[in-house]
């Protein structure tokens, strides 16, 4: 401990006490250890504990270098007894470690030379089973990837979901902190599931949680994929993990990334980027509800929708209907419907004055409209088209109960104040 007391890296004390070793005590009522140096002339050690204070050394049996640690399961811990079991705990945890895991063997077929006819020939042979994959997509240079290997990768991480990402996002930073991932877009439509065990945080392939709501912005929580680094605290409280500058740096970073990528992908192909609106919307919608940064950026992109299913910047939309609806007072008034069907009266009233009725039904809408009315400007007003009658949601300036003056005989052209029954009135 004095050793450590004036390490910079906290964590590297890690795995330097027995802790993780220790847990075998957890599910085994005795621990045995065979083991056999690598160095000549060593000879082998056999360690066996009970879990007590006390453990004992004596001869051990192993010829060959390597070490054996065999775990005495418990009446309570037999699960981990099952080749499911085992399995599942090994996909989880050590799926991509750097170093190649066996758990057993399966059986492969290999070429075993041709037969009569001149056809190949199999047979089965028994192989280690490698349950690991030591060198995954995120460690590898965006350049040696094709869109296939970021499909393939995505299967492997998630084998049994039943849609494709839509598109993905590699990260790859080493200044000023190291970080690498691939960020996967999923299909999001109009639930708001945030699963929080969809993205998995590593530090050097070594999986450490997937519980990162304070590493990633939680609107980025709706992403799948892997993020790996080596910079982020593995050992320290929740409060100093949120202080943390490299983790701020992290948190900046990937919401730049994932906002310069829809950016991209609105610029150089609208058409496709309008297309998947209805599996992304909400998820821009979220983020800009959460993230005044990211807010920033998405205006370029964020799309809006009116009743004939035509889709508008937030920008295009301003332009679109500031010259037409607008009322009285100079306000520019939105007009929306959160149930086309149900409003369509109203709806048809607002298009047969040349109006433009927007379609605001999602389940974030109901913040949005706030959103939108905010950041329009203090001329932005939105107001939902069955609220009053059309005339009364954006009013206009009117004449009404007028009478032509009265002409001065006298004065041909000139008009007294007193020849006017009644003027313009608002």
């Amino acid at each position: 401990m004095e050793k450590f007391k004036e390490a910079n890296d906290a964590n590297e004390i890690i795995g330097r006490f027995g802790l993780g070793f220790y847990s075998a005590f957890m599910v085994a009522d005795t621990v045995e250890i065979q083991s056999l140096s690598y160095q000549d002339g060593a000879e082998p050690a056999h360690w066996t504990c009970d879990g007590s204070t006390s453990y004992e050394i004596s001869t051990g049996t192993r010829t060959t270098r390597g070490t054996d640690i065999i775990l005495h399961i418990n009446d309570e811990s037999t699960e981990f007894l099952s080749q499911a079991r085992l399995q599942d705990i090994l996909d989880k945890y050590a799926k991509f470690l750097p170093i190649p895991i066996r758990f057993g063997t399966k059986t492969s077929s290999e070429p075993d030379g041709e037969d009569e006819e001149g056809k190949p020939k199999y047979k089965s042979v028994e192989v280690d089973n490698i349950i690991n994959n030591t060198n995954p997509a995120w460690t590898k240079s965006p350049s040696e990837l094709k869109d296939e290997d970021y499909l393939a990768f995505y299967r492997e991480l998630y084998p049994y979901s039943m849609d494709e990402p839509l598109f993905w996002i590699h990260l790859n930073v080493d200044y000023p902190f190291n970080l690498t991932g691939i960020l996967y877009f999923p299909k999001v439509k109009n639930e708001l599931e945030i699963q929080r065990n969809k993205i998995k945080l590593y530090s050097r392939q070594v999986f450490i949680t997937d519980e990162v709501k304070d590493i990633v912005p939680e609107f980025l929580m709706l992403l799948h994929g892997v993020i790996d680094s080596p910079d982020i605290p593995l050992n320290v409280s929740r409060s100093f993990l949120q202080a943390d500058s490299n983790v701020k740096k992290i948190n900046s970073y990937i919401t730049k990334k994932v906002a310069d990528k829809l950016n991209e992908i609105f610029k150089t192909d609208r058409k496709g980027f309008e297309e998947k609106w209805t599996d992304i919307g909400l998820f821009i919608k979220y983020g800009m509800l959460s993230d005044e940064k990211f807010a920033e950026k998405a205006s370029d992109f964020c799309l809006v929708k009116n009743t004939n299913n035509a889709s508008f910047t937030i920008k295009e939309y301003y332009e679109k209907v500031k010259d037409i609806q607008v009322d009285k007072d100079g306000n520019i008034v939105y007009l929306y419907t959160h149930d086309a069907a149900q409003q369509d009266g109203f709806i048809q009233t607002a298009l047969n004055k040349g109006y433009d009725v927007l379609v605001l039904d999602g389940p974030l809408d109901t913040h949005f409209t706030s959103y939108l009315e905010q950041k329009g400007g203090e001329k932005v007003q939105l107001k939902r088209v069955d609220a009053d009658v059309i005339d009364k949601l954006i009013q206009k300036m009117r004449r009404s109960n007028f009478h032509y003056p009265k002409r001065n005989q006298k004065n041909f052209g000139s008009f007294r104040k007193s020849d006017f029954a009644s003027g313009y009135e608002s």
